[in-house]
């Protein structure tokens, strides 16, 4: 039974999965809302670089990539802990772009194509009743036939309906906090680096001409130690790596102070909650070494609306949809997250690290294989 709700889609958070599902929605003529509880334009925690199998589909979004003079990626540049450089190729490649840039520029075209946006706008809890949704929020209640959850890493929402992600105990890859700066130093623009220090790796790209990104994953527990002093931790454990200490001591920093997020969980993750689509880092993250996150996040979105059309015009049931979405993300991402998660293990330590780097360097098809494997195909 269809409801005569406000909208056929609603989309709760406003990154990368959920503006593009919400232009790609409002193409296909479907009412659709979406909330995102910043304003834009906003920085996030992200490493800022998309592989190459996002630019087409960008394109059909309505972004002409080719006249933002973006810095083209090619070769991957890794140092163990303490700063022995390793170089790769990146078969398939990819390029920086600044999230700050990007998102925005999404939003302003959902809102182009009639896409409803609660920005500012906290949502509180979304209960599906009576074959329909009731999603409650700061400014008021909203009907939609379908939810979707693009709410990144973790949120509000991931605690309250207690998924299982949250309630683990800390471990090897469920307790990390991300920081990142745009700084200006002076590299490669074709090159994205990966450096390592114990517990942790930073990787540093070009997002623009003149600014690169610096976004590192580590341990709480090496903040912990650290006093829970960000400076502290950079100085004496980040610039154990010699290549950091130089980037650190020499780069000239843009953020007055570095956005953090913790709780950051790489364990697996369902892609379908209380009859909610998750899309993007909600459904489940690789790695960020791996460096294709916002590449997921986008063809998360695209796979959602494709069974969510189907549901819509009556050619699936609401439970066949979920269970083919579901098998669906497994078979496109399923084994590049569980690669990342594996390579994950490797990094970040002093002894694995140099050996796992030495190995890939060793042999070089056994690299592009690793590299192939946490890469998908142009969408």
């Amino acid at each position: 039974m269809q409801h005569n709700c406000a909208y056929d889609i609603a989309v709760t958070g406003g990154g990368l999965a959920g503006l593009t599902l919400a232009i790609q929605a409002a193409d296909a003529g479907y009412r659709i809302i979406l909330f995102e509880k910043e304003n834009y334009p906003f920085h996030k925690v992200c490493g800022e670089y998309i592989s190459m199998e996002s630019w087409h589909f960008l394109h059909r979004c309505g972004l002409a990539l080719e006249d933002w003079s973006l810095p083209m990626i090619s070769k991957l540049q890794v140092s163990d802990t303490k700063g022995k450089l390793f170089d790769f190729n990146l078969p398939l490649g990819g390029f920086g772009i600044s999230r700050y840039r990007l998102d925005n520029a999404l939003y302003e075209l959902a809102l182009s194509k009639g896409v409803a946006v609660q920005t500012n706008c906290k949502v509180n809890d979304i209960i599906f009743t009576n074959d329909h949704f009731i999603i409650q929020t700061n400014a008021g209640e909203f009907t939609a036939q379908v939810a979707t959850g693009c709410f990144g890493k973790r949120s509000n929402m991931d605690v309250k309906w207690n998924r299982d992600f949250t309630l683990a105990k800390p471990n090897k890859i469920n307790n990390f906090i991300g920081v990142k700066y745009h700084i200006q130093y002076p590299h490669e623009t074709d090159t994205i680096a990966l450096h390592n220090f114990s517990n942790g790796y930073c990787g540093m790209s070009k997002i623009d001409n003149d600014i690169s990104c610096l976004c590192y994953l580590t341990t709480a527990k090496n903040l912990q130690d650290s006093g829970n002093s960000i400076p502290a931790m950079e100085k004496n454990i980040l610039s154990k790596n010699k290549q950091l200490q130089k980037i650190f001591s020499e780069a000239k920093h843009l953020y007055d102070q570095p956005l953090v997020i913790s709780q950051v969980s790489f364990q697996q993750k369902t892609q379908v909650e209380n009859h909610v689509l998750m899309l993007g880092d909600a459904a489940g993250m690789i790695t960020p070494l791996c460096g294709n996150g916002m590449s997921m996040a986008m063809h998360s979105g695209k796979t959602a609306l494709e069974n969510i059309q189907l549901f819509l015009s009556g050619k699936l049931s609401r439970h066949a949809m979920e269970k083919q979405y579901t098998e669906k993300w497994n078979s496109e991402f399923g084994s590049r997250t569980r690669v990342g998660r594996v390579v994950q293990y490797f990094f970040g330590g002093s002894l694995s690290t140099a050996v796992f780097l030495r190995a890939m360097h060793a042999f070089p098809s056994f690299s592009k294989m690793l590299i192939r494997q946490t890469h998908g195909k142009s969408f």
